[in-house]
């Protein structure tokens, strides 16, 4: 394997442990920041939707760019993010650190796909990519749980800081090892999104958002639901985003196996039924169980919601490369931007539950989004579509 692509790895595991490590530090964030939990929640509101807005104006604006200067640029943005976020005297601040971070996280993480096809030979370009996006699952599995215990040993702030160590390593690795000169095509807006017109395509993004939507309703928030709701203490949040990462990436390794052999369309009608049944059994565990017994079943649901979670994202991949084949680059694109609008507002959705309910109802408002994916599915099955599409979907 070309080590280059390991270290566009490392640039999305580092990029992507911010997007999962939100979810044990928004309760200190708001003691220090004199907030409450669901407005610190809004930290991971404008991150995300800097993101989904960000990869694909930016990477329109910066199409024909130099791609190891526009890295290394979108990485040095990315950590003086985390540096202002770390040095924060205000929550405004928080706020505002957020989006640049945000908007740079997504040019990086699309220009490294984009570099990793162009390092590759033509018949490894499917894996080139797989090498890159699988910093995202180890940024789950390693990188947020990690990041917890740091925030439990040196505060939220020594976090922040710790990324954007790591960011500065791999930006340095990066200007030494990517080839000069290497330029991608200018794409305007309009030719990115023209692809949302084909069969299939918008209703697969709206599933996107709303199963997205749904899992950051309980995702955003494990910290409360953890320490209010099953009585455990601050300390476990890191084992439990460890259970979740362990089931990410059985689920992610899984995923295109079942698809290969069941077929993406069931993967991901399989992802949302579990999805459901998960969202409903933490509601009611924490609701009917006393803490000691609580605590404990909501790490053991971890693993298994991990894999249910990450099972989704490849298969429906999936299901998006075979609506539209050719334009493949196009769709995906989209689909990660669907992907973080979708943990946007799962965000403010949680922090409203939480302003007006007890944190086990989060698993409710949770449980709802899987059933609204499922009659998308359900309507979207009635349009017809080409031969292509249906032999690529399944």
């Amino acid at each position: 394997m070309d080590m280059r692509l390991a270290w566009l790895a490392v640039g999305t595991f580092t990029i992507s442990t911010v997007g999962f490590v939100f979810a044990s530090l928004l309760p200190s964030i708001a003691v220090d920041t004199h907030t409450s939990v669901p407005q610190a929640g809004y930290v991971i509101t404008a991150y995300s939707l800097a993101y989904a807005i960000g990869a694909p104006v930016l990477s329109a604006l910066a199409g024909t760019f130099d791609r190891r200067r526009l890295l290394a640029a979108a990485m040095l943005v990315f950590v003086f993010g985390n540096a202002v976020a770390a040095a924060s005297a205000f929550f405004a601040m928080l706020l505002a650190a957020q989006i640049v971070m945000g908007m740079a996280a997504g040019l990086f993480v699309a220009t490294a796909q984009a570099t990793a096809v162009s390092l590759a030979k033509p018949e490894h370009r499917a894996l080139a990519i797989s090498v890159v996006v699988g910093g995202t699952t180890f940024a789950v599995a390693l990188g947020a749980p990690l990041g917890s215990l740091i925030a439990a040993v040196w505060g939220w702030r020594g976090t922040f800081l710790s990324v954007a160590v790591l960011g500065l390593a791999c930006t340095a690795v990066l200007w030494w090892r990517l080839p000069r000169d290497m330029r991608g095509t200018k794409l305007t807006l309009r030719e990115r999104f023209t692809a949302i017109g084909r069969p299939g395509i918008l209703s697969s993004l709206l599933v996107t958002l709303l199963y997205l939507t749904g899992g950051f309703v309980i995702i955003a928030y494990l910290a409360p639901l953890a320490i209010e709701g099953a009585g455990l203490s601050e300390y476990a949040l890191p084992a439990i985003l460890l259970a979740f990462g362990v089931g990410a990436v059985i689920g992610n390794l899984a995923s295109g196996y079942l698809a290969d052999r069941i077929g993406a369309t069931r993967v991901v009608v399989i992802s949302l039924l579990a999805s459901l049944a998960v969202s409903l059994a933490i509601a009611l565990g924490l609701k009917l169980l006393p803490h000691g017994i609580a605590g404990p079943l909501l790490i053991g649901i971890m693993v298994p919601w991990g894999i249910i979670g990450w099972a989704f994202p490849p298969a429906q991949a999936s299901r998006l490369a075979g609506f539209a084949p050719e334009v493949t680059h196009l769709t995906l694109s989209l689909n990660v931007s669907a992907l973080y609008f979708g943990i946007a507002l799962g965000t403010v959705v949680g922090g409203r539950v939480l302003e007006f309910a007890a944190p086990s109802d989060l698993g409710l408002a949770a449980a709802v989004f899987p059933v609204l994916c499922l009659l998308v599915l359900a309507m979207s099955a009635r349009v017809p579509l080409p031969a292509t599409a249906r032999d690529g979907v399944r």
